[in-house]
């Protein structure tokens, strides 16, 4: 799968899955922060991604704190799930 066809993925999943009704792909910038500034989301909104990551791509984590990293914005969980899932 193309880079851009899974960034597109994340945003219309993270979408789903937060309820994000007012929000559509493209009103997500790839580098725009998800959490405090940026999208706004906060620690049940990264809850719900994390289980998004493990029941979509088998990714998983030890922790939250683990996770944090790639939960930064959506360049950095399309570089981890092409990196779990062998591009």
């Amino acid at each position: 799968m193309a880079e851009q066809e899974i960034k597109t993925q994340i945003k219309e999943k993270i979408i789903k899955a937060l309820n994000l009704e007012d929000f559509k792909p493209e009103d997500i910038d790839n580098e725009e922060p998800l959490f405090g500034e940026g999208l706004g989301l906060d620690s049940v909104d990264a809850l719900e991604i994390i289980l998004m990551l493990e029941r979509d791509y088998g990714i998983k984590f030890e922790t939250a704190v683990e996770a944090k990293p790639y939960l930064k914005n959506i360049d950095t969980m399309a570089e981890l799930i092409e990196e779990k899932n062998g591009k």
